[in-house]
């Protein structure tokens, strides 16, 4: 998605959150109304990016009665990002432990949505096996980032990897999510291979022992500022 695209997206995302968070919140009609009226303003924004012009009034229905259904009342209708989770795996050959996803053919760290129920660390362990057939001990986070700042999804997303450690089952893929899984060196790595956010020079880093801080996207300043003044 080129600056522009990921900017529109950005904000049509953002509006939607505000909007849907007021309908959740207010009683007063005139504050339904105005909110209302926003929602449907992302929505046009949405229906255009994804190349729906302004005669095309049934896209843009579609989008907003979408976001309108999932409205809850109170704290269950506060909007906030998707939360995902990722897992870098190093094994002592110094190899890193990829799949070759599904949906996409691109290889890429295990990685998956959070489920209600479990920690992250744990979502980690659960992904990873279910995914791969190995066990792990996740042992340190490594980055929490915006997904929709650096551009590899197009829904509010925080996306947190860890750094694990194998510690039993053989290789396996998940029938259904997965087209393939290995292990693989630095010099080694498959094609396709997801290449957003310098996610392979940092998981090599932690195989190789670098014992780095946590990295989180830094504050834009200002805090609203679109991708062409980063």
């Amino acid at each position: 998605m080129d600056i522009a695209r990921s900017a529109l997206n950005r904000w049509s995302e953002a509006l939607a959150g505000v909007a849907s968070t007021g309908l959740s919140f207010t009683e007063n009609l005139y504050e339904k109304e105005r909110f209302e009226e926003i929602l449907h303003i992302a929505a046009e924004m949405k229906a255009y990016l994804n190349g729906h012009g302004d005669s095309e009034d049934r896209y843009v229905d579609e989008i907003f009665e979408v976001w309108r259904r999932s409205i809850g009342r109170g704290i269950p209708g506060y909007v906030t990002p998707k939360t995902a989770v990722g897992a870098i795996v190093g094994n002592h050959q110094k190899e890193l432990l990829l799949v070759q996803r599904a949906d996409s053919g691109v290889w890429l760290y295990p990685t998956g949505w959070a489920d209600v129920g479990y920690s992250p660390a744990e979502i980690v362990a659960k992904e990873v096996l279910e995914e791969t057939g190995i066990r792990v001990r996740p042992t340190r986070l490594l980055s929490v980032v915006d997904g929709m700042q650096r551009g590899f999804t197009t829904v509010p997303m925080y996306s947190m990897i860890f750094y694990c450690e194998p510690i039993g089952g053989d290789l396996k893929a998940h029938p259904l999510e997965c087209l393939d899984v290995g292990w693989f060196g630095e010099e080694a790595l498959p094609t396709p291979l997801a290449a957003i956010g310098g996610w392979v020079k940092m998981a090599f880093s932690a195989i190789n022992g670098q014992h780095g801080e946590t990295y989180f996207d830094p504050p834009r300043d200002p805090l609203w500022a679109s991708p062409e003044s980063d």
